[in-house]
This record gives C-alpha cells, structure tokens and sequence, in this order.
C-alpha cells in the first residue's frame, strides 16, 4: 500500500568500493523504493569520482554480481569491484616465495615428526 501523502517509501542501502588498493570506503543513505542500482550510485555524492568508470567497474549486491538496472531492497549492500591488478594463482606464488615453506610446514599436524 502507498501511504497516504503520495510519497514512495524509503529505503536504507549502504555502498562500499574500494579506489586504491589498501583504501575501502562506506556510504549509507536513504533512496526511494524502486531505485535500480545505477540511480543509487548516481545518487551518493561519495562515489561521484568513479562515475566517469561505472561501465567498466563490476556491481555486486552482498557479494552476487548483478546488472546496474537491478532494483534494490531495503538494507542491501551495494559493492562496486575493481578489476584484479595480478592473477590469484600468481599472487599465491608471490607470497609462498616472499614466506617461504616454513610456514606451511608450522602449521601442517605432526610436521618434522618421524613415524616408527
């Protein structure tokens, strides 16, 4: 039912992107029910800087990729991902290289015990 002044209920969504590696940023604020995902990023001042990238930037809602022309639900989560900078697999490379093994053994159960 519509209330009674003519007015579109409300609804609280929060934005979260990250512009910089290391740099997550928030945003809650209210939009009228029934507005896609795309009036709502046009519609918070935080997230004017990326607008210009919007078609290039991936927009999901808790985590499930969804098209800009989605209509929102009250208390959902817009979040905005960046490209990925480096593969995953290359990454994990890195890091076993940069830590090395002894890591992996510390935490692996009865490592360095011999067996009789």
């Amino acid at each position: 039912m519509a209330p009674a002044d003519g007015l579109r209920p409300s609804l609280c969504v929060e934005l979260v992107w990250s512009p910089a590696k290391g740099d997550v940023r928030q945003a809650e604020f209210m939009v009228p029910a029934g507005t896609t995902i795309e009036q709502a990023l046009r519609a918070c001042p935080e997230f004017a800087e990326q607008l210009p990238r919007l078609a290039q930037l991936r927009i999901g809602v808790w985590g499930r990729v969804q098209g800009l022309d989605a209509v929102l639900r009250a208390r959902d989560r817009i979040e905005v991902y960046r490209p990925l900078t480096v593969d995953p697999k290359e990454a994990r490379r890195q890091r076993y290289k940069a830590r090395g093994e002894r890591i992996v053994s510390k935490h692996r159960p009865l490592a360095g015990k011999t067996s009789r």
